[in-house]
């Protein structure tokens, strides 16, 4: 028997997929290997030879494992050094978003919608978790990047780089790697969509930047309730611009 190819619509041989579910099989023991030997992040692992011996297998089956482990930001393979246990990395998660919002794109924009929809609820969430641990320095930081916003908007420039900085230093003081990574893919689509329609969106900038300073001043005299309403606000109208790109 043999499965078919959805695409091309040629016969697959049932050993393929056996042998992919053995190579994720392998993943998973290596995983469990890290875990049970309590390594963290720097560490090295076993030699191969170690590796072939303790999991059973051969060496070329081994490498293909690792090197898929390695693309998921797991393994790190330091050539001359050998292999470690990666620092915390992001990227294979920003890649993996990235692509599937940028698909959807060129569709109906659900999984761009997703994303922000996500994010939406992330940062009105935990808006007052980060003011409660904010800084003055650090409030001084997030004015300064409306300041600029407002300055660019005056001039009508575009400001996505100055806005996406808004962003990260208003939950800095959370100290969330993950929760930044995620804003980061946020930005990464919004930058894409700006280059695939080939220039500025028509957004009012002076009203955006209007929006940032109201979530500031919110933030600034510590009203948690005002700065969640009106960060939910400025994501709505993101994904109104979303929408109206994939109509």
């Amino acid at each position: 028997m043999a499965a078919r190819n959805m695409t091309t619509g040629t016969a697959i041989p049932l050993a393929r997929f056996s042998a992919q579910a053995r190579l994720r099989a392998l993943q998973s023991d290596i995983l469990e290997l890290i875990l049970e030997r309590d390594l963290v992040a720097g560490d090295p692992l076993p030699t191969e030879n170690e590796l072939t011996a303790a999991l059973g297998v051969g060496r070329n089956t081994l490498r293909e494992s690792l090197k898929a482990l390695q693309a998921l930001g797991i393994i790190e393979i330091r050539h001359g050094f050998g292999m470690f246990v990666a620092p915390n990395n992001f990227e294979a998660l920003t890649d993996g978003l990235t692509f599937r919002a940028r698909l959807s794109l060129r569709h109906h924009g659900e999984e761009a919608q997703q994303l922000v929809e996500v994010r939406q609820a992330l940062e009105s969430g935990l808006v007052g978790a980060a003011m409660d641990r904010i800084s003055e320095e650090q409030l001084a930081a997030v004015e300064e990047s409306v300041r600029r916003m407002e300055a660019l908007a005056t001039a009508g420039e575009p400001f996505i780089e100055a806005d996406a900085e808004f962003h990260r230093r208003l939950f800095e003081p959370l100290n969330n790697d993950l929760l930044i990574s995620l804003m980061d893919v946020f930005w990464k689509v919004y930058r894409r969509i700006h280059l695939e329609l080939g220039g500025p969106y028509a957004v009012d900038l002076l009203a955006t930047a209007a929006q940032h300073r109201g979530i500031y001043e919110a933030v600034a005299s510590a009203d948690k309730a005002l700065a969640a309403e009106r960060l939910s606000t400025h994501f709505d109208a993101i994904r109104d611009i979303i929408a109206q790109t994939t109509d």
